[in-house]
């Protein structure tokens, strides 16, 4: 598993965060100043709904009070 800042289990995680829905993709290099990809691999929407339903168990959500 990748942890990388803009890779799928990061995106999965921060869209979670951020209470947005689910949409699998990931950033080649930096998110959002590099190319975004989002024609994946079964494996890859995996990962990327690893990181998802990871930072749902958590709790972990963005306080927007």
């Amino acid at each position: 598993m990748e942890q990388r800042h803009g890779g799928l289990y990061d995106r999965g995680s921060a869209d979670s965060y951020y209470g947005r829905p689910r949409r699998p993709h990931y950033f080649v290099g930096a998110t959002y100043t590099s190319a975004e990809v989002t024609e994946l691999t079964t494996e890859q929407i995996a990962e990327y709904n690893r990181g998802y339903d990871d930072n749902e168990r958590n709790g972990d959500k963005k306080d927007w009070g």
